[in-house]
């Protein structure tokens, strides 16, 4: 807005004022025109100044008028928001009170749905105000600024009652209670005045002229209410309505005010003024309050029927003579604390050069001397330590242990009492303290105490991070395994004596299904990762009724109180289960889907801690038996099942270590020609004189990782032995299974290529089998290794093909040699019509894909005319030899490579 538009509103405001004010002289309807029409120019004044406030307010934040004012701490767009809510407040107060007064006279004795609206503009006037004048920083501070203005605020107050309200009180005699309710708006803005024009003080320049403007608009709105309250208890408006355009006048003076300082800087700040000035504002708005109401209650009481001047001034005389007084007190204590300060000079020089913090206090626990240390130390400045009891420092539970120093008055006792208490610093933080405490004596003056306090923070949470890390897990954040054991046992005692026995305890164990496979593909850092998401997953499903630590390894563990039915803690581990498995896992640039087996134990009357986790990590071993994503509740004859499986596996490595392995080959022959082609190298076990199958202890060994070293003897004797037949001018190949652990192992690609160069055997000859689910479970990691393989010349093959869901990409991207149907689609040949179908669409898959394929579980001559005229390339089976020992193979070929089909 230029000078010209200013001008022009201003002299159009201003011819409006003095009419409105002219109305005061216009008789109408027994009083006069400006008293008739009310609050409606005010209320149309105040609507007019609240859209001119907020529409700036927007205009100020898209254009960044406010940028220094921003720069000093004031918000501009705020301020003049909260002032035109401020205005709209009023309006609506006063549009209230003009229907009010269409449908009846408001009494005096209450206050109406308008006034509750005029009374809530002053907060927003000042949260406005106060964001172009902020509030001293410093919570001490602002008390002490709220304080001050409340004594002015009071004095004031006691000058306005005096020359204005006490007449009235007087007259209204029994009828003096409605005078509270015409005071209301007085006493407030005298609050709300006092409160703020201090900060005019302190404002910033950039902001000062809008805060003056502000303050001015106020102060004329606040005599409009005084004189409306005058009003109110007089009966006809005092001086014709003058109350209305004088509030016309500070409303209008609201609205202009963003329009009257915008892009106009206030003046410089002069030496007296600035932002410092705060620290002395309240106080001397505060002292010439009451100076001005120490004036006019002398002059009052001088002025007295009945009261003989000579009081008054006797009274005022003896304050002068008490004032003196204790200034000549202050100067003595001041002489004397020089005296003190000069006999203990070595005192605090000693205080002054240690790095413990020494106070002296008094029995309340003031703060009679404290050493420059603790501005170092606990960041406080000395004026804030000395303003406030040490109490006030210390933490609410620890304020217990201070006891024992009152002891110290009362027996005197030369030993000082030792403390470790908590201490909130400068930033707000506690810190933890080791105090010594002893009795300070001096002549003349009451017994204090002495305190010497240190720092141990640094020692403190040195000592917790180490029980942090003894109880919590470093990947995840969970307890560990030693908290929820001392948890367990903790809770099964506590149930021991207690009065509830309807309550169970329960144990859930978590693994995930899986896991082991990302750890080696991945590695084990993301490892850990993928095991801090789970954690996250499993703690949201959780509430404080449930402790979820990691067990070890991929394993979690939920220890439940309180349960009042079981079934719910089987529904919680299903839905542990369902988060675990619902939604991918973010590893590196991939997702991987992974589920848990969960094993869920029930603590018995007579249970202990480790029997009740040891249950539950049964239930979810045989879970896992089961298959991934199962749940199992523990049973009693699992315990046995486990052991057995246990005692298998040491039995396992001990096998593995005794030689008590050996080898049986099965031959694969070719269906046209019915020679031997090659050879499936398959382990038994001599376990004390009997043959064990692997269906008896291969889960067994993957389970404990005994597969990977089995494997290479495995791989390295059959490759040994296939090598000798073949110098023997035996042309035959050789198959070996492989399982995921093998295949995903670090070294296994790298032992293959051993294994190869030691025998002899060519890479071409040996094909390495390889279930689909390899594929399923880890399809990128999995097809690298394989791919590595390829890259030595070894061929591969896909075992029991067709009972999984590889698909047709992944045999592309693999590229294998071999498919092997899987033996249940050879049993119901000729029996099942589908099956008969899907093995001939596999038969012609490899056909297709130019890859060779090969049935097993060949057992009936029928089965082996199908698959002939299907046109499978090889097979093997019962019906075309069983398993046999080395020296059985060589009996069977019997040197012409051939069989009897």
């Amino acid at each position: 807005m230029g000078i010209r538009a200013r001008r022009l509103w201003t002299a159009a405001l201003g011819a409006l004022f003095l009419l409105y004010v002219a109305g005061t002289f216009v008789p109408a309807a027994q009083s006069t025109l400006t008293a008739v029409m009310a609050e409606w120019p005010t209320s149309v004044a105040a609507a007019l100044a609240g859209a001119s406030l907020l529409f700036a307010s927007r205009r100020w934040a898209a254009t960044g008028a406010d940028h220094d004012a921003q720069a000093d701490g004031a918000d501009g767009p705020a301020a003049l928001r909260n002032l035109g809510l401020a205005s709209l407040a009023w309006a609506a107060g006063g549009v209230t009170h003009g229907i009010t007064r269409l449908f009846g006279s408001s009494s005096v004795l209450s206050l109406t749905l308008g006034d509750l609206f005029a009374l809530a503009a002053l907060p927003l006037f000042v949260v406005g105000f106060t964001r172009f004048a902020p509030w001293p920083g410093g919570l001490r501070t602002a008390l002490r600024h709220i304080t001050d203005s409340y004594v002015c605020a009071a004095a004031i107050f006691s000058v306005v009652w005096l020359l204005l309200f006490a007449p009235q009180y007087r007259e209204l005699g029994e009828g003096a209670g409605v005078l509270g309710f015409a005071l209301v708006y007085p006493v407030a803005d005298i609050v709300v005045l006092c409160l703020l024009i201090p900060l005019v003080f302190m404002s910033p320049h950039s902001t000062r002229r809008a805060v003056l403007l502000a303050i001015s608009a106020l102060i004329v709105i606040a005599g409009a209410d005084l004189i409306g309250g005058i009003s109110r208890l007089t009966g006809p408006p005092v001086a014709g309505g003058i109350e209305y355009p004088v509030k016309f006048l500070g409303f209008a003076l609201l609205g202009a005010l963003p329009w009257l300082v915008e892009h106009r800087p206030g003046s410089v700040p002069r030496r007296i003024t600035g932002r410092g000035l705060y620290r002395f504002a309240p106080e001397l708005a505060a002292i010439g309050a009451l100076a001005l109401a120490s004036i006019v209650l002398t002059v009052a009481a001088l002025r007295l029927p009945g009261v003989a001047p000579v009081l008054p001034l006797a009274a005022g005389t003896a304050v002068l003579v008490l004032l003196v007084r204790v200034l000549g007190m202050l100067e003595e204590n001041a002489t004397l604390a020089r005296m003190v300060l000069n006999r203990e000079g070595h005192f605090h020089e000693l205080a002054r050069n240690s790095g413990d913090v020494i106070l002296i206090l008094d029995r309340d626990g003031g703060v009679f001397y404290v050493s420059p240390g603790t501005a170092e130390a606990f960041g406080y400045r000395l004026d804030d330590v000395l303003a406030a009891p040490v109490t006030a420092l210390i933490h609410p539970e620890d304020l217990g242990r201070t006891k024992a120093v009152n002891d110290l008055f009362g027996h005197r006792a030369g030993q000082g009492v030792h403390l470790r208490l908590r201490v909130r610093a400068a930033d707000g933080t506690w810190r933890h303290t080791e105090s010594t405490v002893s009795l300070y004596e001096q002549p003349g003056e009451p017994d204090r105490l002495l305190v010497t306090t240190r720092d141990i923070s640094a020692q403190v949470a040195l000592q917790d991070e180490v029980e942090h890390l003894t109880f919590h897990d470093g990947v995840t954040g969970l307890p560990n395994r030693a908290y929820l054991e001392e948890r367990a046992s903790d809770v099964l005692a506590h149930r021991a004596i207690s009065d509830d026995p309807d309550t169970d305890i329960a144990c859930v164990f978590l693994d995930l299904d899986g896991f082991t496979a990302v750890n080696d593909s991945a590695g084990h850092v993301r490892g850990d990762h993928l095991l801090g998401q789970a954690a996250r997953r499993l703690r949201g499903e959780l509430d404080s009724s449930a402790t979820l630590a990691r067990w070890g390894g991929d394993e979690f563990a939920v220890l439940v109180e309180g349960v009042t039915r079981a079934q719910r803690v089987v529904d919680l581990a299903e839905r542990l289960g369902r988060v675990i498995a619902s939604e991918p896992f973010q590893v590196a640039d991939r997702d991987i889907l992974l589920t848990a087996s969960i094993g869920v134990a029930f603590a018995e009357p007579t249970s202990d801690s480790g029997e009740l986790l040891r249950n539950a990590d049964v239930a979810m071993t045989r879970a896992k038996e089961r298959g991934a994503g199962h749940v199992e509740v523990y049973a009693a004859h699992m315990h046995d099942t486990v052991v057995s499986r246990l005692e298998l596996q040491i039995r396992l490595r001990q096998a593995l270590a005794a030689g008590e392995f050996f080898l049986e080959y099965q031959p694969i022959v070719d269906l046209d020609s019915s020679q031997v082609t090659a050879v499936e190298a398959l382990v038994r076990w001599n376990r004390d004189g009997e043959v064990v199958g692997p269906d008896d202890f291969i889960g067994a060994a993957e389970e404990s990782g005994l597969i990977v070293p089995l494997g290479e003897w495995i791989l390295r004797e059959a490759c040994q032995k296939v090598a000798v037949w073949r110098v023997s001018d035996w042309d035959i190949g050789l198959s070996v299974n492989l399982s995921v652990k093998q295949v995903l192992s670090d070294r296994f690609v790298s032992t293959v290529e051993t294994v190869l160069a030691d025998s002899g055997l060519p890479a071409e000859v040996l094909t390495l089998e390889v279930d689909e689910e390899v594929l399923l479970d880890d399809v990128g990691e999995a097809v690298l290794r394989l791919g590595e393989l390829r890259a030595l010349g070894v061929m591969l093959a896909i075992d029991d093909y067709g009972m999984g869901y590889a698909s047709l990409a992944h045999l592309r991207e693999l590229s294998v040699d071999a498919i092997k149907i899987d033996p249940l689609f050879t049993a119901d040949l000729g029996r099942d019509d589908t099956v008969t179908l899907l093995t001939h669409t596999i038969i012609q898959l490899g056909r297709d894909l130019g890859v060779q394929v090969v049935a097993e579980g060949i057992e009936r001559s029928e089965q082996l005319e199908q698959l002939r005229t299907m046109g499978c390339d090889r097979g093997q089976g019962f019906l075309v030899a069983r398993p046999m020992p080395a020296s059985g193979m060589e009996s069977l070929v019997g040197g012409e490579s051939g069989v009897n089909l």
